[in-house]
């Protein structure tokens, strides 16, 4: 039985999905702006919902929609949607990203965030768990289609934030720009000082800016975090 991930404001129940609270959902969702006020969001792939959540504690949004295509991380989704703060802020749709994202445009609306923590299966990331390769494998979802996705239904001032790994940032970059959305800002995460970038978080939008570039150390030394990464989490963990 998975022990449930206790947040400052909300609990995260992990036991009926392979997908468990990690680093890089957390990052995500106290790393992604909010501060353009965004009145609708959608967190594609939700997982346990954690980032949603999240979300929901950072900002005042009415709609915080997500979609999550594997069942188990579906239900799970909802039942820590339903058992928060927040619970009629928040929807979680079972189905396709790119089924969802079709009905959305055909229904003419848009979101003015989206987040995801897509769920990047390359051989690096296999781990001895069965069901986990598993849920990272069936629901995994090409870059280009998430691409195509979020931009039929991210609004005219819309911003789309993500992490992936690092080695495919370029790439990831280039590919949006043939879509129209413009990289705004980067933030490149190092596990510990000597450690490789493991992480980029990136933030889009469809209209040129500034690049803004930064750089995260997660850790000095085991579980001593660095002023940095606090600063970013502490309102979400129970012990920053």
């Amino acid at each position: 039985m998975k022990k449930p991930f206790q947040f400052k404001e909300f609990t995260i129940h992990q036991d009926k999905t392979a997908m468990k609270v990690g680093t890089d959902g957390v990052l995500l969702g106290a790393w992604c702006a909010v501060d353009h006020y965004p009145d609708a969001i959608l967190d594609i792939g939700s997982g346990t919902g954690v980032i949603s959540l999240m979300i929901a504690q950072r900002s005042d949004a009415m709609t915080i929609d997500a979609v999550e295509v594997d069942e188990s991380a579906y239900e799970q989704t909802v039942e820590n949607f339903e058992k928060s703060d927040w619970g009629d802020r928040l929807y979680c749709y079972n189905a396709t990203f790119i089924e969802f994202a079709d009905e959305i445009a055909e229904e003419e609306e848009s979101y003015d965030l989206i987040v995801s923590n897509p769920p990047f299966y390359t051989e690096d990331f296999e781990t001895e768990d069965a069901a986990r390769n598993k849920a990272r494998f069936t629901s995994s979802l090409s870059f280009s289609a998430l691409i195509e996705g979020v931009v039929k239904i991210l609004s005219e001032n819309g911003i789309f934030a993500t992490i992936i790994p690092f080695k495919e940032e370029e790439e990831f970059i280039n590919l949006a720009k043939e879509h129209h959305l413009i990289i705004n800002r980067v933030c490149r995460v190092q596990g510990n000082e000597t450690s490789e970038i493991k992480r980029s978080l990136l933030e889009f939008s469809f209209q040129a800016s500034e690049i803004k570039e930064t750089h995260l150390i997660i850790e000095t030394g085991r579980h001593q975090y660095t002023e940095d990464y606090i600063n970013l989490t502490k309102d979400f963990y129970l012990k920053m």
